[in-house]
């Protein structure tokens, strides 16, 4: 596994809709590329203050664990588009624990399976969010700001060899996604009551 691709405090990332999850797979066998992990099940834990201070500056706070990798990350993103940092932890109940102690509360739990694919510089992530869909994100992490436009393009073409465009693209974080997910069901039970 090379870290060398998850270093930087910007991330570029185009995060495209699946059709067929299964046709992608078959493009991807045909490209030279390693295997960091397959079909692990990512649960993260998404913290806010109880009037939602992170939100409204747009920046996010979360833990991660990886199963059965047995990865742990702190990962912050925001409050520009591209920043996002992680760093590996090792206890992520105490990690939990010492944002609750700074006043901060789980807002949303969410779990998807993910497979992690290098390709040159890039990495490629395949996840599957329950109830919601197939995705696949193209990204590179960077400390060179100056470059955060180059590799657009860069990743926008890899992109294009999986037959993805523009109109397959998301701007959606996964986080508002689950949100939406939560609100409709939420709408459903009340209708239903």
């Amino acid at each position: 596994m090379s870290q060398a691709h998850f270093q930087g405090r910007y991330e570029v990332e185009l995060k495209y809709r699946l059709q067929s999850k299964t046709e992608f797979m078959q493009t991807l066998s045909l490209i030279p590329h390693e295997i960091m992990l397959q079909d692990n099940i990512e649960s993260d834990w998404h913290f806010d203050t109880s009037d939602g201070e992170l939100a409204a500056q747009s920046k996010s706070v979360s833990i991660r664990i990886m199963e059965p990798s047995d990865i742990k990350l702190w990962i912050v993103k925001g409050p520009e588009p591209d920043r996002c940092e992680a760093t590996n932890i090792t206890n992520a109940a105490n990690a939990m624990s010492m944002l609750k102690t700074m006043g901060y509360e789980v807002v949303l739990k969410t779990k998807k399976v993910r497979s992690i694919y290098f390709i040159d510089k890039f990495h490629i992530t395949v996840d599957t969010l329950e109830g919601i869909g197939d995705f696949a994100e193209f990204a590179i992490m960077t400390d060179d700001e100056s470059m955060l436009s180059t590799y657009k393009v860069e990743l926008e073409k890899l992109a294009q060899r999986f037959g993805l465009t523009s109109s397959a693209l998301q701007t959606q974080s996964y986080k508002q996604m689950f949100m939406e997910k939560r609100e409709r069901e939420n709408a459903s039970a009340c209708l239903e009551v």
